[in-house]
């Protein structure tokens, strides 16, 4: 087995944008990034907003295609979607007119599992997230944070090696935000997926994660990748430690240049919707 899941190696990825004048100029995204993510390890990736945290993520997921640079998963290039990779988008992207149950079997449909099998599947990672009773409510019934547990339930239950998460909890208020990073961990902590996050929280880079790297603005790559000595099981009250406070110092240094410069520049209207996922079903799109 490959010590390194992922390896991003001088990644570079451009879009095509219209200056002033409607002429088509090419803005680099990506530029120079290099990134290996560990085995089973939960990796964060903070950076200013702009600077292609998400288009990483859609390169990794197989939805938009890189310009130049290797990356490989499990040592071999990646071509096209990678079936074994989850995604869980800020959006959940729930199928309305199914239920909790049938939301969380989706993928498994998809993959062609059979009805009794997906659904006994769907039940186990229903009560792993904590919704049991709420197998047949449809996802207007739920709050966001319950919607986000479904998201996640669907993603694993589909039982891939490496889970994506861009910026999942964004929208969620904060006590159910805390609560939802206590919970993804002790998902973690029983399955050992490999997990790439990404957020634009210091608090829950650090909370959540082994290491944290630092994007730099666009065209993005990274800046500095740095451990979290922080000892698991994580709890609540860690957030109120010194060791704590000096890694969101550490994140904050690394990530404030970058910050103020981006502030400084024109904004170009190079980033992909987010909303994008892996598949299709019946014009809706979902993150599995």
């Amino acid at each position: 087995m490959a010590e390194h899941k992922i390896v991003a190696r001088d990644l570079s990825m451009e879009f095509q944008a219209l200056d002033e004048t409607g002429h088509a100029e090419r803005v680099p995204v990506l530029e120079g990034f290099d990134l290996q993510v560990r085995e089973g390890e939960f990796l964060s990736i903070l950076g200013p907003s702009g600077c292609g945290k998400s288009t990483f993520m859609n390169i990794l997921a197989g939805l938009a295609h890189k310009t130049g640079g290797d990356l490989l998963v499990d040592g071999k290039p990646l071509q096209g979607i990678n079936r074994n990779q989850g995604v869980v988008f800020q959006g959940y992207a729930l199928l309305p007119w199914r239920t909790v149950l049938d939301n969380i079997a989706v993928g498994l449909e998809i993959r062609g599992v059979g009805k009794a099998q997906r659904l006994e599947t769907a039940r186990e990672y229903l009560e792993l997230v904590g919704l049991n009773g709420f197998a047949s409510r449809y996802p207007h019934e739920l709050s966001g944070g319950m919607r986000q547990r479904v998201a996640i339930a669907r993603s694993l239950a589909y039982n891939p090696d490496v889970l994506l998460m861009d910026e999942p909890f964004a929208a969620l208020d904060a006590q159910t935000r805390e609560t939802l990073q206590s919970e993804l961990l002790r998902i973690w902590g029983t399955h050992k997926k490999t997990i790439v996050f990404i957020t634009h929280s210091l608090d829950e880079a650090i909370f959540l994660s082994d290491r944290v790297a630092v994007m730099t603005q666009r065209p993005g790559r990274i800046k500095e990748i740095f451990d979290i000595d922080l000892p698991r099981p994580r709890q609540p009250e860690l957030r109120n430690t010194q060791a704590f406070v000096h890694y969101r110092q550490r994140a904050w240094e690394a990530l404030r240049d970058e910050v103020a410069d981006i502030a400084r520049e024109p904004a170009v209207p190079v980033r992909q919707q987010n909303w994008q996922s892996i598949a299709t079903l019946g014009g809706y799109r979902i993150g599995v």
